[in-house]
């Protein structure tokens, strides 16, 4: 990620955006930095559309500012407004491609609404193409394209003007499992070369879990958790993340569930822990403490841009209250949360 720019790429500061009196937008405040993946997530309704309406000043807040690359376009006139929507690519859940066109003639449009010279556009559609990986099909019309191609072409196009931002829209919630990983991939490849900055508008975690080095998590117009995305999924805070992050996060198995029991042979705790943490040996530092093997009887580790998370259901060999609480004093502080869920037999 290169953040060498100190300048944000994009800065809101107390944004509101009301409709019959209903905030759509209510008082949302957020920094993108230069070659940042950011994804933004929430449930259809949570303002995510009306957020993208503002950055690129379809839309007007009534209050609050929408600054890009450290301009406030919140009061621009439409014709100063034009120069900054070219910095800003965009790039659409069903493509928006024009049927009558060829995948060149698509990718040129931006460049010759902006007057570049025939010769010019063709060169640098050659080389948009070359990096989306369709460079053998620039003669070719949509129709005959599938899914995968068409959003590739999508993404070429919303490239064409040397873009800052590159907004995703669900680009991939229209495209089947193994498409979707090779249009995250070419997204991560875009950053990483061309430093473009990216927000990934989605409803999707585990698009989220896959490329960005940031999440924020939007629910009624409003950003109730941010962070690092291993962090938030790691021990995410707000009931809304928590609901999103279902079916990502292991989950007690339920044949342990049913034998927990406030009282028993060992305690069994959960364990979610980030980062460092992740990578302390945790088994051998409960067996220091309590003399006895632990045990892993579920969960595990994941990695998301390097960084470690997980959550574990670690079985402690012991049910003695003092070793119990002696065991998450220890871990407390380099975990992201612990908790006692009970006691099991020694044979589970």
């Amino acid at each position: 990620m290169n953040t060498g720019n100190k300048l944000p790429v994009v800065q809101l500061e107390r944004v509101v955006r009301r409709f019959n009196d209903r905030p759509a937008l209510d008082g949302i405040s957020l920094t993108l930095q230069a070659g940042e993946i950011v994804g933004l997530i929430g449930r259809s309704g949570a303002g995510k559309s009306t957020l993208i309406r503002c950055l690129n000043g379809l839309d007007r807040p009534q209050e609050g500012r929408v600054e890009i690359d450290g301009t406030d376009i919140t009061n621009l006139s439409e014709q100063a407004l034009q120069p900054i929507r070219r910095r800003i690519g965009m790039i659409f859940q069903h493509f928006n491609l024009l049927s009558a066109k060829t995948v060149a003639d698509n990718v040129a449009l931006p460049l010759k609404i902006a007057g570049q010279p025939p010769a010019q556009r063709r060169a640098k559609v050659m080389e948009l193409l070359e990096l989306v990986g369709l460079a053998d099909k620039a003669d070719t019309y949509p129709a005959r394209l599938s899914g995968g191609q068409k959003q590739r072409v999508g993404i070429a196009r919303a490239l064409a003007a040397d873009p800052l931002l590159l907004l995703s829209d669900e680009a991939t919630s229209a495209l089947d499992p193994e498409t979707t990983q090779s249009i995250l991939q070419l997204l991560q490849d875009v950053n990483r070369k061309l430093g473009v900055t990216v927000l990934m508008i989605t409803h999707e975690m585990e698009v989220v879990r896959q490329i960005a080095h940031r999440v924020l998590v939007l629910d009624a117009g409003r950003i109730v958790e941010e962070g690092p995305v291993a962090r938030v999924l790691a021990s995410p805070q707000a009931e809304t993340t928590r609901s999103l992050l279902r079916g990502l996060s292991p989950v007690l198995p339920q044949d342990l569930a049913r034998q927990l029991a406030p009282q028993g042979e060992q305690a069994l705790i959960r364990v979610d822990v980030y980062g460092a943490a992740a990578r302390q040996p945790l088994l051998a530092i409960i067996q220091s403490i309590t003399g006895l093997p632990a045990r892993l009887l579920h969960g595990g580790l994941n990695d998301v841009q390097g960084e470690p998370y997980g959550r574990l259901f670690l079985a402690l060999g012991t049910a003695d209250p003092k070793a119990v609480q002696a065991v998450v004093d220890r871990l407390q502080p380099e975990t992201t949360a612990i908790e006692v869920l009970g006691y099991v037999p020694s044979d589970v």
